[in-house]
C-alpha cells in the first residue's frame, strides 16, 4: 500500500475520475492519504486571455476547489483521508511539482485512448507525467 497518493483530475470530464477513484483507494488502503488534484490550465498573456476578466483565473481556480470538495463528498466513502488540491499552469508540470510538494509515493490519473485527438495533436497528459514521474505513476483506463 502507498502512504500518498497524488490523483489528478479534470472535474469537467468524468471518465477523468471514474475509475481513479477506485484504484487511489485500492492502492491507498486504510492508513493511506489521497490528495486529489485539479488543475486550471495557464492562459499566459496570449491573446485569449485579453478577452477574459482580469480575475478569470482566480474565480476559476475558487470554483474548481468547491467542486472538488462536492465530489469529496460524493465519490468518497466516508472517512477517507482525502484532500484537496487546485494547482494552475501546465498539466503535466503541475502534477509533478504537486506530487513533489504533497511528498506523494504515488501518482493516479486517467489515461485517454491514443485515438482521442486531443492526444493525437497535443500529446498525452498521462505520458508526460509517466516519462518524468521520480515515483511510479498508475494510469487507469
Amino acid at each position: 500500500m502507498f502512504d500518498k497518493i497524488l490523483l489528478p483530475i479534470d472535474i469537467n470530464h468524468p471518465e477523468s475520475w471514474e475509475k481513479a477513484i477506485p484504484a487511489a483507494l485500492q492502492c491507498s488502503g486504510e492508513g493511506g492519504e489521497i490528495h486529489l488534484l485539479g488543475i486550471v490550465h495557464d492562459l499566459g498573456v496570449g491573446v485569449v486571455s485579453t478577452f477574459l476578466p482580469a480575475d478569470f483565473e482566480k474565480k476559476a481556480m475558487e470554483g474548481l476547489k468547491a467542486a472538488l470538495g462536492d465530489l469529496v463528498r460524493k465519490a468518497f466513502p466516508a472517512g477517507s483521508k482525502v484532500q484537496t488540491h487546485v494547482g494552475h499552469g501546465h498539466v503535466p508540470e503541475t502534477i509533478l511539482r504537486i506530487a513533489d510538494q504533497v511528498g506523494a509515493d504515488l501518482i493516479v490519473m486517467s489515461s485517454h485512448p491514443p485515438s482521442d485527438l486531443r492526444s493525437m495533436l497535443v500529446g498525452s497528459y498521462a505520458d508526460k507525467v509517466v516519462h518524468h514521474a521520480p515515483i511510479p505513476v498508475l494510469t487507469v483506463r
